[in-house]
């Protein structure tokens, strides 16, 4: 999410789509999108907005484009463009390259699957000062926004249906990776060889490889908060993978979270450590949202030789509860 929140306006605008990356939804993931991910990437997530249109999570997410129509350069971008977010924008990837510092720069690339007009969002990020900029592979832009560091983020056009955005370094790669079939992710190379984790009919879905990206933790936790949440912090630093996902269930939402960790201790402290929090969450939320209790009540949690699961459903009735809950406060 911090690469997201690094891009300029007009990559931004697109961006805002994701607001909402938590909320899951359904359909396969995109093929001509993942074989632009680099092999060598810490963590890869992908979610599918096309079929989201219709779930619970629908006024949440899109809230957030519809804030654009009253943003002056944004509502008159989405204008001189002919861009509509909430029907053009049907897949997102997210791929970050961490360093191995906690809070070190972050490089990726965030790609866009959809139907777009290319010459329409060139010529207006020209206007807005972007730079065409060649290479043997194809074209890109670069942006008058700043990605990171300083340094300028970039664009480009993978045919009429695939936005690729990040550095210009990672963009270009990206441009080379197509020319050349492929980055190897789809063929199990680097992080790609964890992609059988994820169920095929996974709405949404997260794998991080926390030897890159390091499990930092929350800073201490509030007084009240018991050991259970230090305990988890501390075996999920030992933990190697993280794999999450989520896919749509009718109106219902299934959720998982695997840690991987080869440490026949370190699952068992995993294990005790979640149930800890669990038992601590539902003893918090019991007067301020009892609705949540017997949700939390049916999370199970499941150890085998690789790792420590915990998963769960949540209804459909708790998740429109939330949407509203959250539009009124936004009202107020």
């Amino acid at each position: 999410m911090r690469l997201l929140r690094r891009l300029p306006l007009p990559i931004g605008v697109i961006a805002l789509v994701v607001a909402g990356f938590a909320a899951p939804t359904s359909a396969a993931a995109s093929d001509e999108a993942l074989a632009l991910v680099p092999p060598d990437v810490a963590s890869v997530g992908l979610i599918r907005l096309d079929a989201l249109r219709a779930s619970p999570f629908a006024a949440r997410l899109f809230s957030e484009t519809d804030q654009l129509a009253t943003d002056g350069d944004a509502a008159k971008f989405l204008a001189e463009t002919g861009l509509r977010p909430k029907q053009d924008v049907d897949v997102v990837v997210v791929a970050g390259l961490a360093s191995n510092r906690v809070h070190g720069p972050e490089d990726g690339l965030v790609i866009f699957e959809g139907r777009f007009d290319p010459s329409r969002l060139t010529a207006a990020m020209i206007a807005r000062g972007a730079v065409r900029k060649s290479t043997p592979q194809g074209e890109y832009l670069v942006l008058s926004g700043r990605h990171g560091d300083g340094e300028r983020a970039a664009l480009a056009f993978v045919g009429t249906g695939i936005i690729v955005a990040g550095s210009p370094g990672s963009v270009t790669r990206a441009l080379a990776d197509r020319e050349a079939g492929g980055s190897g992710f789809l063929r199990g190379e680097g992080l790609g060889r964890e992609m059988s984790r994820v169920p095929s009919g996974a709405s949404a879905w997260a794998i991080v490889d926390a030897t890159r990206a390091p499990f930092a933790g929350p800073r201490r936790s509030r007084e009240g908060d018991g050991d259970a949440a230090d305990a988890l912090v501390g075996a999920m630093k030992s933990v190697s993978l993280f794999v999450f996902h989520a896919t749509s269930r009718g109106d219902a939402v299934d959720l998982s979270a695997t840690g991987i960790t080869a440490d026949e201790e370190t699952r068992d402290l995993l294990e005790d450590a979640l149930k800890g929090v669990i038992a601590m969450w539902r003893l918090a939320i019991h007067e301020k949202a009892p609705d949540m209790v017997p949700i939390l009540r049916k999370f199970e949690i499941e150890t085998d030789r690789e790792g420590v699961t915990i998963h769960g459903t949540l209804p459909g009735a708790f998740l429109r509860e939330m949407a509203q809950k959250r539009q009124a406060r936004r009202e107020d």
